[in-house]
Parts: C-alpha cells; structure tokens; sequence
C-alpha cells in the first residue's frame, strides 16, 4: 500500500526504536523515553469540541504511562510553553468561539522542529498542517493528518457549493503528501478514497466512561431547569450550526407535542422555538454536560454530515438511547439495539423515531448503548488502535509495544 510520499522507514533493533535526538529523552526514573510524538492544530479553544477532548484524553494517557512524552503546538494569545502545551500568538477569529487562526507557518514549522518529535499528528486542514509536513521532512520523521472535518462540505454550507471543487482539490493535494491518513469514520474515509486519497484508516474517538455513566443521573435537575418530570426529556448537545439542523428538531417537537420536551445545549441556540422546548444557550463544560445529558430520557440529533458524533458517545455511555438520522457518521454509531434511525431530512420521521423509542425499551437502549460504548470506545481501546499506527510508523514491531529503554540496555548495548 502506498504510505505518501514521506515516508523515512525507520529500522527496528529487538522491538525497540533506534535512539534518535527525538527519542532520546529521559523521565522521571532515569529511563529513555521510546516515544515523542507531537499534535499540532488550530482546533483548541475553550468552546472546542471533539478535536479537543481527543487530545486531552491523549495527552493524559501518554502522561500517566512511562515511556511516552506528549507535545501539542496550539494557537494562543501569547507564546508559551506549559505542560506540555506550546502556545503561538494567532489572532482571535471574530465570531469564532474563541478559536484563534493560524498564521506564519514558519513559525509553527519552527516550534515543532524544536521539539523534535518521532512523529507529528496534524488535526486540521490548515496552516498548521502544512507546517508539520515541512517540520517532518527536516525531522525526517513521519507525519500523520487526521481529518476530522469534511471540509468542502462544511464550507459548502456556508458560502454555497460552489467551492466544493477547488477544496476538493485542495483536500486532495494536502492528504496525498502525509505518511498515513487517519479519519474518525468509514463517512470519512469513503470521501477521501473518492478523492483518490491513499493510505486511510478509520481511527475512531472514544468517550471518557468514567465522566459519562447513568449513575450521575440528578433526579432534581428537571426540577432546577423547570421542566415536568413527568415529559419524556429529549436532548441534542453541539453547536447550533447549519449542519445540526436544529429548525428540523423545533419542527419534530411541534409535532410531538407537550408529552415531549427537548433541552438544547450549546451556543448558537435559535431564540425563538416551540413552548416544549428549553435552550440553554451557552457552550457547557464537560462536567456540567454529563449531569445533564443523565438527567434526560434519549438523545436526539438531526445533523446529516457528522464526521463523527461525539456526543452521540457521550449519551450512551450515559445510557441514554438515540435517535439519529440514516446518513452521516451518527449513523455508524447508533444500532437497533440502542437507537433508531430516522430518515435524514424528515422532521415527521424524527418525531416518529422518538415516539418507537418509548413505545419500546428505552431503558434496555440505553444499557446496550453502554455496553456498546464501553466495548469499542473506551479511551484505553482507542489509544491502542492509536498506537498500533504509531508503531507501523516509526519501526517498533507489532508484537512488541513501544515502551521505554533502560539507560543501562543502550549503554551496553
């Protein structure tokens, strides 16, 4: 299979990687560290969604474990370096949620150069994309993109489809030149092989189970929201952007009436909606979240270009059964055995999933949804599947897992 055009194979010695000036450090025990691997994007600001959440779950896991080191080069007001987080000075985009743009690519070349990395993970299309390719080929290591959102699409809804040609092109350019492609969904992966991408691989994003349980259900939160506890309780969590399609929720909850209430989450909300709909119209921390999604009946998204759907996770792992649509990423997510699909597009279809909900075994969907989650997207499976990928890349062999190198072993060796 072709791996890019910058690929530098690297030659493993008993499983273990060759000591280079990017796997040379040392941890707290004195050990060599096996793996340096760094994160480079624009997608990190205090209202970020999944892109976010993944590379926290990531950098914790590496620093809970010896021999890995996490970097993450991000936008930020001023420059910095922190935890390992290294922060370079972008302006704020106006209207943007707190996301700052990207600019002199030389720069962020520069800052993951000096880091030097075994491996660079670029999570956006962007600036900082190309800026990991040129540290990559003065590295000489390998650089993995992530794509995490269709961006022809998402533009497409915007500014009109009249752009989807020259982003296509541009997809195609920027993927085609990374070691190995890595995508959040088959949706995903089927779009960049239509692009005659090569080297994809479907690397799913996984939910913190711990944060995420049906055991942190609040029986007095309906309570402090005013809401009946007796109305069957919907929720939809994001932004309220066109590709979620909240005026086909609003109309879904005029068609069911006031048995049924729907909590909306995010920024962006719509003002106006129907009396059985109640907006909390504001980005939500992950804590808040989580009470929140416990303390209702079964999620519902109406959004058809999911790349992923992370809060689609979220709710089940909170046992909470959900109604999606057939097309998109939520569509991989959700099996009868947890959820039902509407038709995409069909606000009568979406009121009468939620109403096959309840007239079956809500409660039983929301424990195969758990079960589901916990079987497939834990973040300790997530990151093994991350790893493996690393491994491919950078000369460990499968059956031997990165790891760290006692000082002793390189010496005598």
């Amino acid at each position: 299979m072709d791996t890019g055009c910058l690929v530098r194979p690297v030659v493993a010695i008993a499983g273990k990687l060759p000591q280079s000036p990017a796997t040379q450090g040392r941890n707290e025990t004195g050990n060599r560290m096996t793996l340096h691997t760094a994160d480079i994007t624009m997608f990190y600001a205090p209202a970020s969604g999944g892109v976010r959440t993944f590379l926290e779950a990531k950098a914790d896991w590496f620093r809970s474990r010896p021999g890995f080191r996490h970097s993450l080069v991000v936008p930020g007001e001023t420059a910095g370096s922190e935890g390992g987080i290294v922060t370079m000075p972008s302006p704020r985009i106006p209207f943007g949620n707190g996301y700052r743009f990207a600019v002199k690519r030389q720069n962020w070349t520069e800052a993951l150069v000096a880091l030097a990395p075994a491996l660079i993970e670029a999570q956006d299309p962007y600036v900082p994309a190309w800026a990991a390719l040129d540290a990559g080929e003065r590295l000489g290591v390998p650089v993995i993109g992530f794509y995490h959102s269709d961006l022809p699409r998402l533009v497409g809804s915007r500014v009109g489809h009249w752009t989807d040609l020259i982003l296509d092109n541009y997809v195609r350019k920027l993927y085609r030149r990374f070691d190995r492609v890595l995508v959040p969904s088959r949706v995903m992966a089927e779009k960049l092989e239509r692009l005659r991408v090569r080297n994809v691989h479907v690397q799913p994003l996984g939910v913190d189970l711990h944060r995420f349980r049906h055991s942190r259900k609040d029986l007095r939160m309906r309570q402090r929201l005013g809401i009946d506890p007796r109305a069957k309780l919907l929720v939809f969590a994001g932004r309220g952007s066109p590709e979620k399609h909240i005026p086909l929720l609003l109309q879904a909850m005029q068609e069911l009436g006031d048995r049924y209430r729907l909590l909306l989450i995010g920024s962006h909300m719509p003002e106006r909606h129907p009396d059985n709909v109640h907006v909390i119209d504001h980005f939500v921390p992950k804590d808040e979240l989580a009470a929140l999604l416990a303390a209702c009946d079964a999620l519902v998204h109406a959004g058809d270009r999911e790349t992923f759907g992370l809060v689609v996770l979220e709710a089940m792992a909170a046992g909470l059964p959900v109604v999606g649509v057939d097309r998109g990423a939520v569509a991989e997510l959700v099996t009868p055995e947890c959820g039902v699909l509407a038709r995409a597009g069909d606000a009568r279809s979406i009121a009468n999933a939620v109403r096959e909900v309840f007239a079956g075994d809500p409660v039983a969907m929301g424990r195969n949804g758990r079960r589901r989650v916990e079987a497939h997207y834990g973040w300790d499976r997530v990151m093994q599947g991350l790893l493996r990928h690393y491994a491919e890349l950078t000369g460990a062999t499968a059956g031997q897992p990165l790891r760290e190198e006692p000082v002793h072993a390189a010496a005598t060796g």
